[in-house]
């Protein structure tokens, strides 16, 4: 009887259960004192503010804002602005450069200038605008030869 027992319900899955409802049962009473009474949540009136674990109210917990992130244009930036950019260091930044001018931001991954993780943790970071126009005097050697 006992080793039909162990069949069906192995030693190892009843130490996992027991493990479980421990866990449950010590962050139960910590969940529980997280939780703000309904009154302060639907803001009875004679209710008081919420307050964070350190006694202060809640609104003057929250942070503010984070400052916007400066974007960096690809085809035009310098390899030093370029490597402010997180896990942008010097050879990836050579790497870029050499690779303009970009269309797209998403051609970092497809050129194989960039794996795809580090070009998730910067996307929001960069753009790709137009490259700039060549000097004047590269441009009208074309315009001299289409008019002779």
């Amino acid at each position: 009887m006992q080793q039909d027992i162990h069949r069906q319900f192995p030693l190892r899955h009843l130490a996992a259960a027991a493990g479980l409802l421990a866990l449950a049962l010590i962050a139960a009473p910590a969940l529980a004192a997280t939780e703000a009474p309904k009154q302060v949540l639907l803001g009875a009136p004679g209710a008081s503010a919420p307050t964070s674990p350190h006694g202060s109210p809640a609104a003057k917990a929250k942070k503010a804002p984070a400052a916007p992130l400066k974007v960096v244009d690809l085809n035009n930036a310098s390899a030093k602005e370029l490597q402010t950019l997180p896990g942008i260091g010097k050879a990836e930044a050579e790497r870029i450069i050499a690779n303009r001018p970009y269309k797209t931001k998403t051609e970092l991954v497809s050129k194989k200038v960039l794996p795809l993780g580090p070009y998730l943790s910067l996307k929001a970071q960069v753009s790709a605008l137009k490259p700039p126009k060549p000097a004047q005097g590269a441009a009208s050697k074309p315009a001299a030869k289409a008019k002779s």
